[in-house]
């Protein structure tokens, strides 16, 4: 699964996220990698924290107008009823939005960083559409999410598979996650843990990348070419060094087949 003109969107620097904004993110990605009915869940914030929208309803949007923006995405997710996906929204998860005069608002506590969370959740709701709605769904997922570059995501994906797998399979599992945390930290501009974790990741993986699971085999082996080019570039990092040639070399993906 490729992003395709969107892939490059955080193929760059990140920026570390207030820890109650990452929970935002996290609890509705949890949701959504738990059953993909709750895909819907992440069209929301999308929604109300899009710039545009935003600044046309300084005064809150009004309820119609979000439901009509919202009713051809969720269709793509199998949601038919607009209002009833939001009122079920607002129950689940209070923190979504605010009341305002004209309408509804991000809350407050996201809506400083509304338009990188519309972002966030636009291209991860891209990665889980047209996924098998099956047991291959989380390792699909996984697999669009690091297409993506949504590094963090793809480790959420993948973890549950891990918790539950044994020996060889956990293992490869386990090297997939550390592929995906190392080049979360390459975003982080942190080389210490990226080094580490591509390291591990290169340890843990089969020596072709070719990781053969119950739900299709994963190959890693451009991902790991890429790590490796990391790797060597690292190696004579003396922590002074301009990071911005490891955006030069190629980005790593991930094939599903």
């Amino acid at each position: 699964m490729s992003c395709g003109p969107l892939a490059p969107v955080f193929w760059q620097r990140q920026p570390k996220l207030p820890l109650q904004v990452f929970k935002f993110l996290r609890a509705r990605l949890h949701d959504a990698l738990a059953a993909p009915a709750d895909r819907a869940l992440l069209v929301w914030p999308m929604l109300l924290g899009a710039p545009k929208l935003v600044a046309a309803h300084p005064e809150g949007v009004p309820e119609g107008l979000l439901l009509a923006q919202a009713e051809g995405i969720l269709r793509s997710v199998g949601v038919t009823d607009p209002k009833a996906a939001w009122d079920e929204a607002l129950a689940r998860h209070p923190d979504l939005a605010d009341r305002a005069p004209e309408g509804w608002l991000p809350q407050r506590a996201w809506a400083p960083l509304g338009a990188l969370v519309s972002l966030r959740l636009g291209v991860t709701l891209i990665a889980l559409q047209g996924q098998p709605e099956d047991a291959r769904y989380p390792l699909g997922a996984g697999v669009a999410l690091f297409n993506c570059a949504l590094f963090h995501e793809c480790h959420d994906a993948f973890e549950d598979l891990w918790v539950a797998a044994e020996g060889p399979l956990k293992a490869g599992l386990q090297g997939l996650i550390m592929l995906a945390g190392g080049f979360h930290h390459q975003q982080m501009h942190n080389p210490r843990g990226m080094s580490n974790l591509l390291g591990d990741a290169r340890r843990l993986l089969p020596g072709d990348g070719l990781l053969r699971t119950p739900w299709g085999a994963v190959d890693a082996s451009a991902a790991l070419a890429a790590a490796e080019a990391r790797l060597a570039w690292l190696a004579d990092y003396d922590g002074e060094m301009d990071l911005a040639p490891l955006w030069d070399l190629e980005r790593p993906t991930l094939e599903l087949t």
